[in-house]
Formats: C-alpha cells, structure tokens, sequence
C-alpha cells in the first residue's frame, strides 16, 4: 500500500473527526491591495504581542514553520500529521461571493487538480461578508460582499463545486458527498439553492447532497433543518456569551476602558460550554475547539479563551465524545475547530510551546490501539 492510500485508510479511527481549514496562507492580489504586498495571515500572527501579563503570544509555528499552501509538501506534510493524529479528513473553506467571484481558491484546486495528498476532504462554504475589523484592519469598513445573483449564479457554483463531489476523497455520510454552509439562514433563497443542487446532482449521477449548517446557535437547530438541510453542526465556542450576555458586555467595557485589554475568559472555565445534550441527536455533530485569541486579527477588541492547556482540552475531548457514543458510525462525527486558523489563535498544528501535545490528545482518543 502507497503512503497515499495509507493516509486514506480510516479503519482505526474511533470516531469521524473532520478539521476545519483555512486556505489564507498565501498572497493574492485582493490582500495585496487591501494589507500590503504580500499579506498572508502569517503577517497578523507575527506581529502579535502580549497584551496582558500571562498573554501568551506571540504564537510561533513549530514542525510546519511558516508555510505558504502553495507548496505540495507542505500539504502533504499536513495530510500526513493529520492522519497520524485521528483526523479523518479537511474540511476547505470555500469562497464563492457570487457571480463566479472566487478567493483563496488555488490550495484547494491544486490538492483537487493534483490528486495529493490522498487525504479526505470536503468543502465549506464561508457565505459572508468579509471586513476589515474580521480580517486585522482598524476599522468595518467592507472588503467584498457576498451576493446570492439567482439561479444562474447557484448552478454555475454547483458546477464549480462538481469535480471536488465527484473526488475520491470526498467525505460522505450515507455515501452522499457532505456540504457545509457556514451561515445557512443568511441566504435569501436557502431552499432554492439546496433544491437546484439536489436536481443537479441527480442529473450528474451523484447521490443527494448532505447538506450541513453551521450555527453558533442551537436554538437555530430547528429553522435550519427545516428548509431542507440534513444536520447542524452545533459550535457552541461562544455560548458562554450568549448564556451570560448581561455580564459579557460589562467585561468587555471594563476591559477596554478601564484595563486596556481585551476580553478575557479562562478556557478552564470556558469549555464546559462548548458542548450540550443536542449534540447526542444524530443530526448534531459537536465541535472541539482547543484555543481561541483573536488578537493577532483586531487587538483588544479581540477575545481570548486564557491558559487553554493539553490537559484542558482533553478533559473538553472526553466530554463531547460521551455525546456521541450511541450514533450510528456514520453520524459518529466531531468537527475540529480548527487546523490551522493560526490568525484567530485557533489551531492544533505544532507550536512552539506546546509541540505535539494538543495532537497527542486526539490521538489518544480518537485512533483505535
């Protein structure tokens, strides 16, 4: 067996764990105008500095380095770290702004063009805009806009979406290839689109579409189903905010006014929240999330999940895999958040603090010995 196929075996995982990821490091024209020449998201990660005692940053990649996606070792480096640590697979954030407006496309095509690594992947449609305070400027100020043109618009992206369907690789559930959108109930023509690509799949011999939202709120759940999606993925990072709204806002005033530093929240006290009874229903996939600080990208209008540790996040990793212990194998899933959303301080590749530990835990927990 090739080290390709080798990483495509999934017979010793516990359970289906599929890592979001981000395709930003590398320049494209859009950042060099918006940032600078050259801008990745490398730039805020590097220019990261403490911003209260006990901050850890800035955060420096370990066995990866500071990699550019367009280089095939590199992600066949990542493919084979992944695998080796649980993960069954990628999940790509994919940007379709509409009328056939692309960004940060060219990792996955080479991955899809090239047929390497033989790793699993699906895609991720990051349906919002983009602005400059998400993205590291100092003010809101809109970058690209996301559009929803029609029906035209909605069958020339299934088109762009066919080849990755029609890969291999591509994740399945009930062998119907997986489609994530990311803010389902922005989307002014929801049941349109999905209906449109439900048709069009069947003309292309594909089985039907799994469509899968993900929201930031639970209570979303039912709404989100209900126009023609098959799951939710339930990620819940930010539900202590939304639970204790009242005092979050008080913190986050004298934070800013009275300390001059961002919001900060102990990840110790934090990660009980990000998981919750829903999630043993088979249409829920639970989230991990083993860090969080958004302050390379805004300062202290940033968040941070404080002291996140191996030990913390396994104590996180235990609780939502008890969530998922009666689901039929092929429901048997927890998305990672994230590979390597480095910029939102919000990864498991190898730092160089913590090394390999954070992969160790899904190791442990997720690949049968």
């Amino acid at each position: 067996m090739s080290n390709g196929q080798a990483i495509f075996n999934m017979t010793n995982k516990k359970a289906r764990l599929i890592a979001f990821y981000l395709p930003q490091f590398h320049p494209i024209p859009e950042n060099d105008e918006w940032w600078g020449k050259g801008f990745t998201e490398w730039t805020n990660v590097g220019k990261a500095k403490p911003l209260f005692k006990g901050h850890y940053q800035p955060r420096v990649p370990a066995d990866l380095g500071y990699y550019d996606l367009r280089n095939p070792e590199v992600r066949e480096a990542q493919a084979k770290m992944a695998n080796k640590y649980g993960v069954e697979g990628f999940c790509y954030w994919h940007y379709w702004f509409g009328n056939g407006k692309r960004l940060l496309e060219r990792p996955f095509k080479e991955v899809l063009t090239s047929g390497k690594p033989e790793f699993p992947f699906c895609l991720g449609w990051a349906n919002e805009d983009w602005k400059g305070f998400a993205h590291g400027m100092t003010n809101r100020n809109l970058l690209i806009k996301q559009k929803y043109p029609g029906v035209v618009d909605y069958t020339n992206h299934f088109y762009e979406v066919l080849p990755a369907f029609k890969d291999k690789r591509y994740i399945k559930i009930e062998d119907r290839p997986i489609f994530i959108i990311y803010r389902p109930l922005l989307h002014p023509d929801m049941q349109i689109f999905i209906n449109i690509w439900q048709n069009l799949a069947k003309k292309e011999g594909l089985n039907k579409i799994y469509f899968v939202g993900h929201s930031a709120f639970i209570d979303e759940k039912d709404s989100i189903i209900n126009i023609g999606f098959d799951a939710v993925i339930a990620n819940r990072i930010f539900s202590y905010f939304q639970i204790n709204a009242t005092t979050s806002r008080l913190i986050c005033k004298v934070n800013k006014i009275f300390r001059g530093i961002p919001m900060v929240y102990s990840y110790k006290k934090i990660y009980t929240y990000f998981t919750g009874e829903e999630d043993r229903q088979e249409n829920v996939f639970p989230v991990l999330c083993p860090n969080w600080d958004h302050t390379p990208r805004s300062g202290i209008a940033g968040v941070v999940f404080h002291n996140s540790t191996p030990e913390l996040f396994e104590r996180h990793v235990i609780q939502v895999l008890d969530k998922i212990t009666e689901k039929p194998i092929d429901q048997n899933i927890v998305f990672l958040k994230s590979w390597n959303e480095w910029g939102e301080g919000n990864y498991i590749e190898p730092d160089q603090k913590f090394g390999l530990q954070y992969l160790e835990v899904l190791k442990k927990h997720f690949i049968r010995t």
